[in-house]
């Protein structure tokens, strides 16, 4: 398959197979994408992006650290995501993205010794594409891996804080079509109040599992000063957004029940028409019940003014029940 013309300088790609297996090192205060598989040891970051079972391999074959395996992405326990052995620091830690418009969380692993960072995940997080893009531009962040995962933090957790505001500002469109707009679609309006609530249930579970990774990693000896400086700021903004992220959630909650109860309500003054309608006819069609039985003796079918009669009693029939629900409000 094509996969087009190669990236020069800084931005070329790997001479190996792989277009998404990116390693970096320092040389010569420039970042250096090494392109040589049997130099990955060299490198101050493996960034593996939706790698094959070959590249996995690849990987493990010269990376001489334990990998996450696949299934433990999926682990509930902090326990399974986020220990530390003789090798360094292990995470799990959840990014947001979007796919085809669509917010979705995608688990990185993530294996940070002293020596270097290694992150592997199953799509191409944008946060760590950024991330890719400044080692490439400033080779000073491949000095500590331990930095350089708080870089990474620091970029999730300012695209999270830019996902709340963007939040924000369609929840204030979509309550001014709820709460103002009298023409507005209601339906349409509740359809996208649950599409608000995934989102910040997303950003939420986001923001809650990076703040148990960068806590441990700000408590564990592997950070220096500097990094566990970066680290705790890191932990005030993720305290500072959640409640911002909680008062999305009633603001949704309380659309999702506003606009519930104005389509309650415009379904009761439908089947309130309806029930004053068949109230108001009721006594007209009595009447003309009535007057319609074909039976021999009845005085009415031979008085000359019997039609005209029966019909202005079931027009008066039908004006004074009308007349009354209006004086009591009910129309």
């Amino acid at each position: 398959m094509d996969r087009g013309p190669p990236d020069r300088g800084a931005f070329a790609r790997p001479r190996w197979e792989s277009p998404v297996l990116y390693a970096y090192r320092i040389q010569d205060h420039t970042t250096e994408l090494i392109e040589d598989p049997e130099r990955l040891l060299e490198a101050a970051w493996i960034d593996a992006a939706e790698p094959t079972e070959d590249e996995y391999a690849l990987i493990r074959s010269f990376v001489p650290h334990q990998l996450p395996e696949d299934d433990d992405a999926d682990e509930i326990e902090a326990s399974t995501q986020t220990f530390m052995d003789d090798q360094g620091i292990h995470l799990s830690t959840l990014f947001l993205h979007r796919v085809e418009g669509r917010p979705e969380n995608t688990s990185v692993n993530v294996v940070c010794t002293r020596e270097r960072l290694i992150t592997i995940h199953d799509r191409d997080v944008p946060a760590i594409r950024l991330m890719r893009i400044r080692v490439r531009r400033r080779p000073d962040l491949l000095g500590e891996p331990a930095g350089l995962l708080a870089g990474l933090f620091e970029t999730a957790v300012q695209d999270l804080g830019d996902t709340l505001q963007e939040l924000y500002r369609d929840l204030e469109q979509t309550s001014f079509h709820v709460l103002e707009d009298p023409d507005a679609d209601l339906e349409q309006s509740l359809e996208r109040l649950a599409r608000h609530e995934n989102l910040n249930g997303k950003v939420r579970l986001c923001l809650m599992d990076a703040r148990r990774d960068i806590a441990f990693v700000w408590r564990s000896a592997q950070a220096s000063k500097p990094c566990a400086k970066r680290l705790k700021y890191l932990l005030s903004e993720i305290d500072a957004l959640l409640p911002h992220n909680n008062y999305l959630f009633e603001k949704v909650t309380f659309l999702l029940q506003a606009a519930q109860g104005f389509i309650n309500i415009e379904q009761n003054k439908i089947i309130k028409i309806f029930s004053v309608a068949a109230t108001a006819f009721l006594p007209p069609t009595l009447i003309a019940s009535i007057y319609g039985m074909n039976y021999q003796h009845m005085p009415e079918l031979n008085w000359e003014y019997g039609y005209p009669f029966s019909v202005l009693l079931m027009v008066i029939s039908a004006v004074l029940p009308i007349a009354y629900f209006k004086r009591k409000g009910w129309l």
